[in-house]
């Protein structure tokens, strides 16, 4: 099931989309109405790659508020991992999540190298993790930073600034940075 819901965060419009069967499968968001319709074929194409079955009819479930509460911090990052299936996953790919997730708190950031590091791999490892993450606010990818600044995200750079800056991490996110 495909559950699709609009918040207001951070003065700005948020359109949040879960998909999930007795957990959550996939998660993605965007600040514009159009881009979510092309995130939904992201990862729904992931998840049909990865085996995950699902049934992509529309929905109603507390998932989309769930996410809506990890931004604002309302709920943290580590008790909504509980929440994930975590199907289709690597076993490379959930040790990374996990240690993103319960290592990286809100309000910090990691850069790709440090985690690399920390998990005795590479940051281009680290970095193909962060691009094939089907839970991203719940794993935190949008913390994980190049050393000469903010980095890349899937979609957008402007959700990971969003994401950032609701979480009170502006000195990555200003125009030197970025």
């Amino acid at each position: 099931m495909i559950s699709v819901e609009k918040f207001r965060i951070g003065g700005k419009n948020v359109w949040i989309a879960t998909i999930h069967e007795e957990k959550i499968d996939g998660i993605t968001f965007s600040l514009e109405k159009w881009l979510l319709e092309e995130n939904l074929k992201r990862i729904t194409r992931f998840l049909r790659r990865r085996g995950v079955p699902f049934d992509p009819k529309p929905g109603k479930s507390e998932y989309p508020d769930t996410i809506k509460e990890v931004i604002e911090g309302r709920l943290e990052n580590e008790d909504a991992f509980e929440l994930l299936s975590f199907r289709g996953l690597t076993p490379f790919e959930m040790k990374v999540y996990e240690h993103l997730t319960k290592s990286v708190k809100r309000g910090s950031v990691i850069t790709y190298g440090e985690l690399a590091r920390k998990l005795k791999t590479s940051p281009r490892a680290i970095g193909g993790a962060m691009k094939r993450n089907p839970y991203p606010i719940v794993v935190p990818c949008h913390r994980v930073i190049s050393s000469a600044g903010i980095g890349h995200y899937t979609p957008r750079l402007e959700e990971k600034v969003f994401l950032l800056n609701i979480e009170g991490v502006e000195r990555w996110t200003s125009s030197k940075r970025t």
